[in-house]
């Protein structure tokens, strides 16, 4: 049975615990005409040592600065987590960022990152902010998702997080008031 929770500080040591490993088959780029799909065929492995430290310390750093967690277990084991930044974006500074969104791989399609996401979203709208910014991978899986959920492209990019990720694609998911 999966459980959800606020996650806190301690939980950064088991966010190895989650499997972000997948099959890939189709990425996209956004152009003008909209999202641009591009074939492809390969693995995306678990987190390299680099990778899941650098994950950890942005999980550490908007917890420490009053952003917030919530995950999701089997038993004792984590399958999946999101994070919401604690810093507003956006020209009207009434957006929050869903910073970190993952679910294990064998954990998918069971409406796990739906409830995560559903969770963060009603946190950011008791915060004030009006919509999520979402710096979602290019792959098929996390876009779908996303717009799934009612995201959508965004036409205002955060410069910032472009900075970051520029191959990302950028998008918002207005929240009910």
């Amino acid at each position: 049975m999966i459980t959800y929770q606020i996650l806190n500080m301690d939980h950064a040591k088991q966010l190895h615990e989650v499997d972000r490993s997948e099959y890939i088959d189709l990425i996209y780029e956004v152009s003008e005409q909209g999202l641009v799909e591009h074939k492809q065929d390969h693995e995306c492995a678990n987190w390299g040592q680099g990778q899941l430290e650098e994950m950890q310390d942005r999980y550490i750093y908007e917890l420490q600065q009053g952003g917030m967690a919530y995950g999701a277990f089997d038993g004792t084991r984590l399958v999946g987590f999101g994070v919401l930044a604690h810093q507003f974006r956006g020209k009207e500074q009434n957006q929050l960022q869903l910073d970190l969104m993952y679910v294990s791989r064998a954990y998918r399609r069971q409406g796990i990152g739906t409830r995560i996401l559903a969770f963060l979203s009603e946190e950011a709208r008791m915060r004030g902010a009006q919509s999520l910014y979402i710096s979602s991978t290019e792959t098929r899986s996390a876009v779908s998702f996303y717009q799934s959920q009612g995201s959508e492209v965004t036409g205002e990019v955060d410069e910032e997080l472009y900075a970051k990720e520029p191959k990302d694609i950028h998008m918002v998911k207005e929240l009910d008031r």
